[in-house]
């Protein structure tokens, strides 16, 4: 055949002929079926196909003189134009030549897999030979259920008029790409059935960090096409690389999409259709742990053999059960980053205002701008440059607009769908999945879009005020102290641990139980224990896709602890026990039943005292099963343990005879337990406490509260506070000198090093070993850290 290549006659090299996706289909099933990679088989026409249609009725040049002197810029001409060279297109017909070769090479096809007629997906792939993004992703047509020799030859036209649609254009034309130096390969692939199964997108980095450990999977139900165009919310998760190397499968997110759509096959003519899906479906992860570690071994495998970055299409076949990979490209956007010594961080001045919406973010930016929402593609000409572009879904037909836009806000879609991808590739704020902004948002309303949140992306009323701090990461030096960072927020873990660092000196368990748990953990155990409890409904929501109580926690509460250890691994990462007082507990979810009043909570019943009372022991017990998950299963063995408030000695003893009973031993697996320092008995008593645990972590907010006597949250008596008094500084350099004399860890987590230069010379004079800062304060206490110390 002289237009047609079959896969097993490619490979990766034949790109000038038959574009990136289908040479690299060629190349996974020559190269990769030895490695459990399925790949169905299909073909791909030649970008010769494609000049052999141009040749036809004078054809390239009526479509040179249609694109003269456009403007691709102006929307309005843009379409006008676009569908004029796509008109002339779909006028001319095929070759015959063509013609006969697709019909042959379709025959061979469905004889292959026992079929008159078998069901295909019809692909378009851009080719040129000096380009260095010629794939062009997702700007092309793609068309599913394809199961007869005339509906091929229809699609197979409809996809090399789409080298000439609106996003497709204008892409070249901003890149100074000339129209006839690309060329278009069509590939033809045997269909996997997932559309009585599921499917989705896989990049083996992680699209919103950059991070390289991450392995980024996206599932829905039914056929890939909804989530790549970002019409259905998708579920997420997270895969760590590192140990999915050594065999430990360490899944770090399971987060739930609504999913509320299906495409599925119909007999009707129309080939596919989008149904609603069940409430079960839209409750349910739409695939398993299973066939998650498969899928990410997968993503390994291909990326070793590319040896870069690659963003790979996959589907589950309803009748094998068997994982299909469809396509696989590289990764562009976050691989193509340079390595950049200026790391910027975005902030909003004032976070005090209303939040209108949210969805997840793409990037980490922030806009704003008046709102124009725009339904169809009708009323592009409308929208005007520096606009908040809001939508229900786009298409790449969009990204035109979306590089006006000041920011981009969708009802639908996912991390990994088009208007994501693209939003970040031409460096646009963008919110996808927020489900109401259409309905929320009024077309003129000012709003700032902010990205610089974790993975939420927040909508907020007016235009507000942020920053952008530059922080050149060369200037950074290594110092003997180890800089620590107190780490809150997991979803911003992989980005923060970007900025030079030792590990993590402080992240505290309360705040990933708020985030990920949101329920008061003895409602839960009462849960588990089949009890009803007050705000049962409202908690068994938040839990989807859930129904145990017990497991629910658990494994919420280690994927919140993996992700920060593993975005740090293997450095270490110490994590606080959870310190909430009574007053923060009786406001959670079901809280109020458990929590009795007090007058001053700050000095109540909280920390170490609550593990082994029995009002709250069963919760310490679940704590330290997720710890020891996190450690044993997960592999993150980098996870250090610290107990807050810690009274007595006797109390330390009390709580670690708890921890061991649960399996976490002192010293096995390299396991170390420390406490904080923070009530003047822990500093009095140090050497007592230290035969119970293997260092102290100073937290000097409330040893400066109990020293002075001064209530934190009193406004009256707040000018008393202060961490540079000299009483505080007698007792940090005590403590310090009795874990040098005992050979243990002393280190600090408390604000005081992050706000007071001063104190920082102060601690490093005495030989603490280590500091932990929040991360906006690391770089300028790094130069404080400097004067005294480099390696």
């Amino acid at each position: 055949m002289k237009y047609i290549c079959f896969f097993e006659d490619l490979s990766i090299n034949d790109i000038p002929k038959v574009g990136g996706k289908n040479a690299s289909l060629g190349e996974m099933y020559n190269q990769l079926s030895k490695d459990e990679i399925n790949i169905p088989n299909g073909f791909a026409t030649t970008s010769d196909a494609y000049w052999l249609l141009l040749q036809q009725d004078n054809l390239k040049k009526k479509i040179h003189d249609t694109l003269k002197d456009l403007d691709a810029t102006n929307t309005s001409e843009l379409q006008k134009k676009a569908k004029k060279v796509r008109e002339l297109i779909l006028n001319t017909q095929l070759p015959k030549e063509l013609q006969n070769e697709i019909s042959d090479a379709y025959k061979k096809l469905s004889k292959e897999y026992d079929s008159n007629s078998i069901d295909v997906a019809v692909r378009s792939s851009g080719t040129a030979e000096d380009l260095p993004d010629a794939s062009f992703a997702g700007q092309q047509e793609t068309f599913l259920n394809i199961n007869s020799p005339a509906k091929l030859l229809e699609s197979v036209h409809l996809c090399f008029a789409s080298l000439f649609n609106d996003r497709a254009i204008s892409y070249r034309d901003s890149r100074g790409y000339d129209h006839f130096k690309v060329a278009l390969s069509v590939g033809v692939q045997k269909m996997v059935r997932s559309d009585s199964s599921s499917s989705g997108v896989m990049f083996s980095i992680d699209t919103q960090s950059g991070s390289k450990d991450l392995v980024l999977i996206n599932s829905i139900w039914g056929l890939g096409e909804n989530i790549v165009s970002g019409r259905v919310n998708a579920d997420e998760f997270l895969v760590y690389k590192p140990t999915l190397k050594k065999g430990i499968n360490t899944i770090l997110k399971r987060s739930l999409g609504s999913k509320k759509e299906k495409l599925i096959y119909t007999d009707d003519g129309k080939n596919t259709l989008n149904i609603p899906t069940s409430q079960d479906e839209q409750n349910s992860f739409s695939i398993n742990d299973e066939d998650l570690i498969s899928l990410a071994k997968q993503a390994l495998i291909i990326e070793n053999h590319y040896k870069k970055p690659m963003d790979i299409e996959w589907a589950k076949d309803a009748n094998d059960l068997k994982l299909y990979i469809v396509q696989a490209r590289p990764e562009t956007v976050q691989s193509k980053k340079q390595k950049d010594s200026n790391f910027k961080k975005y902030e909003l001045k004032s976070k005090d205002a209303k939040v209108l919406t949210k969805g997840i973010a793409a990037g980490e930016r922030i806009g704003s701008g008046r709102v124009h929402i725009i339904n169809d593609i009708s009323e592009f000409s409308e929208f005007q440059a520096g606009e908040v572009l809001v939508a229900s879904t786009t298409n790449p037909d969009w990204e035109p607009l979306m590089k006006k836009a000041s920011a981009v806000v969708t009802d639908k879609g996912s991390r990994t769908c088009h208007a994501a991808i693209v939003a970040r590739e031409i460096g646009v704020s963008a919110v996808v999945g927020c489900t109401d902004a259409t309905d929320v948002l009024k077309n003129n309303q000012e709003v700032t879009v902010s990205c610089a949140d974790g993975e939420d992306g927040l909508i907020y009323e007016g235009i507000l005020d942020y920053s952008v701090k530059d922080i050149n990461l060369d200037e950074l030096k290594t110092t003997k102290t180890k800089l620590y960072m107190n780490v809150a927020d997991p979803s911003q873990a992989f980005k923060l641990s970007q900025i030079p660092n030792d590990g993590v000196g402080l992240a505290r368990m309360e705040f990933i139980m708020n985030n990920s748990i949101n329920t008061h953990p003895m409602a839960l155990v009462d849960m588990y224990k089949g009890k009803k409890v007050k705000d049962e409904d409202s908690i068994r929501l938040f839990m989807t896709p859930y129904t145990d109580a017990k497991e629910f926690f658990i494994k919420k509460l280690s994927e919140g602890i993996g992700m920060i250890a593993a975005a740090f691994y293997p450095k270490s990462v110490i994590v606080r026990t959870s310190d909430f007082k009574s007053n923060e507990y009786k406001n959670m979810p079901g809280g109020f039943e458990y929590e009795a009043y007090e007058e001053n909570p700050m000095i109540g019943f909280r920390g170490a005292s609550r593990y082994y009372d029995e009002s709250y022991k069963e919760a310490f017990e679940w704590e330290c099963q997720a710890l020891k998950y996190v450690r044993d299963d997960m592999g993150l063995v980098n996870v250090k343990i610290m107990l807050p408030f810690v009274r007595t000695v006797q109390e330390g003893k009390n709580v670690i005879k708890i921890m061991n009973e649960q399996g976490l031993m002192q010293g096995k697996n390299s396991l170390e337990i420390y406490a904080m320092c923070e009530i003047p008995a822990n500093v009095i008593l140090a050497e007592q406490f230290l035969e119970v645990f293997d260092g102290f972590s100073i937290g000097s907010n409330d040893l400066t509260q109990l020293t002075l006597g001064v209530d934190r949250d009193s406004a009256k008596i707040a000018h008393i506070f202060d961490e540079r008094n000299d009483a505080i500084k007698e007792m940090l350099k005590m403590v310090i000198k009795v874990c040098k004399d005992k050979n243990k860890y002393i280190g600090i987590c408390g604000q005081a090093p992050s706000d007071y230069p001063e104190i920082t010379r102060f601690l490093v004079e005495n030989k603490i070993d280590s500091i932990s800062l929040n991360p906006d304060s690391l770089y300028e206490m790094n130069k404080v850290v400097s004067e005294f110390e480099v390696i």
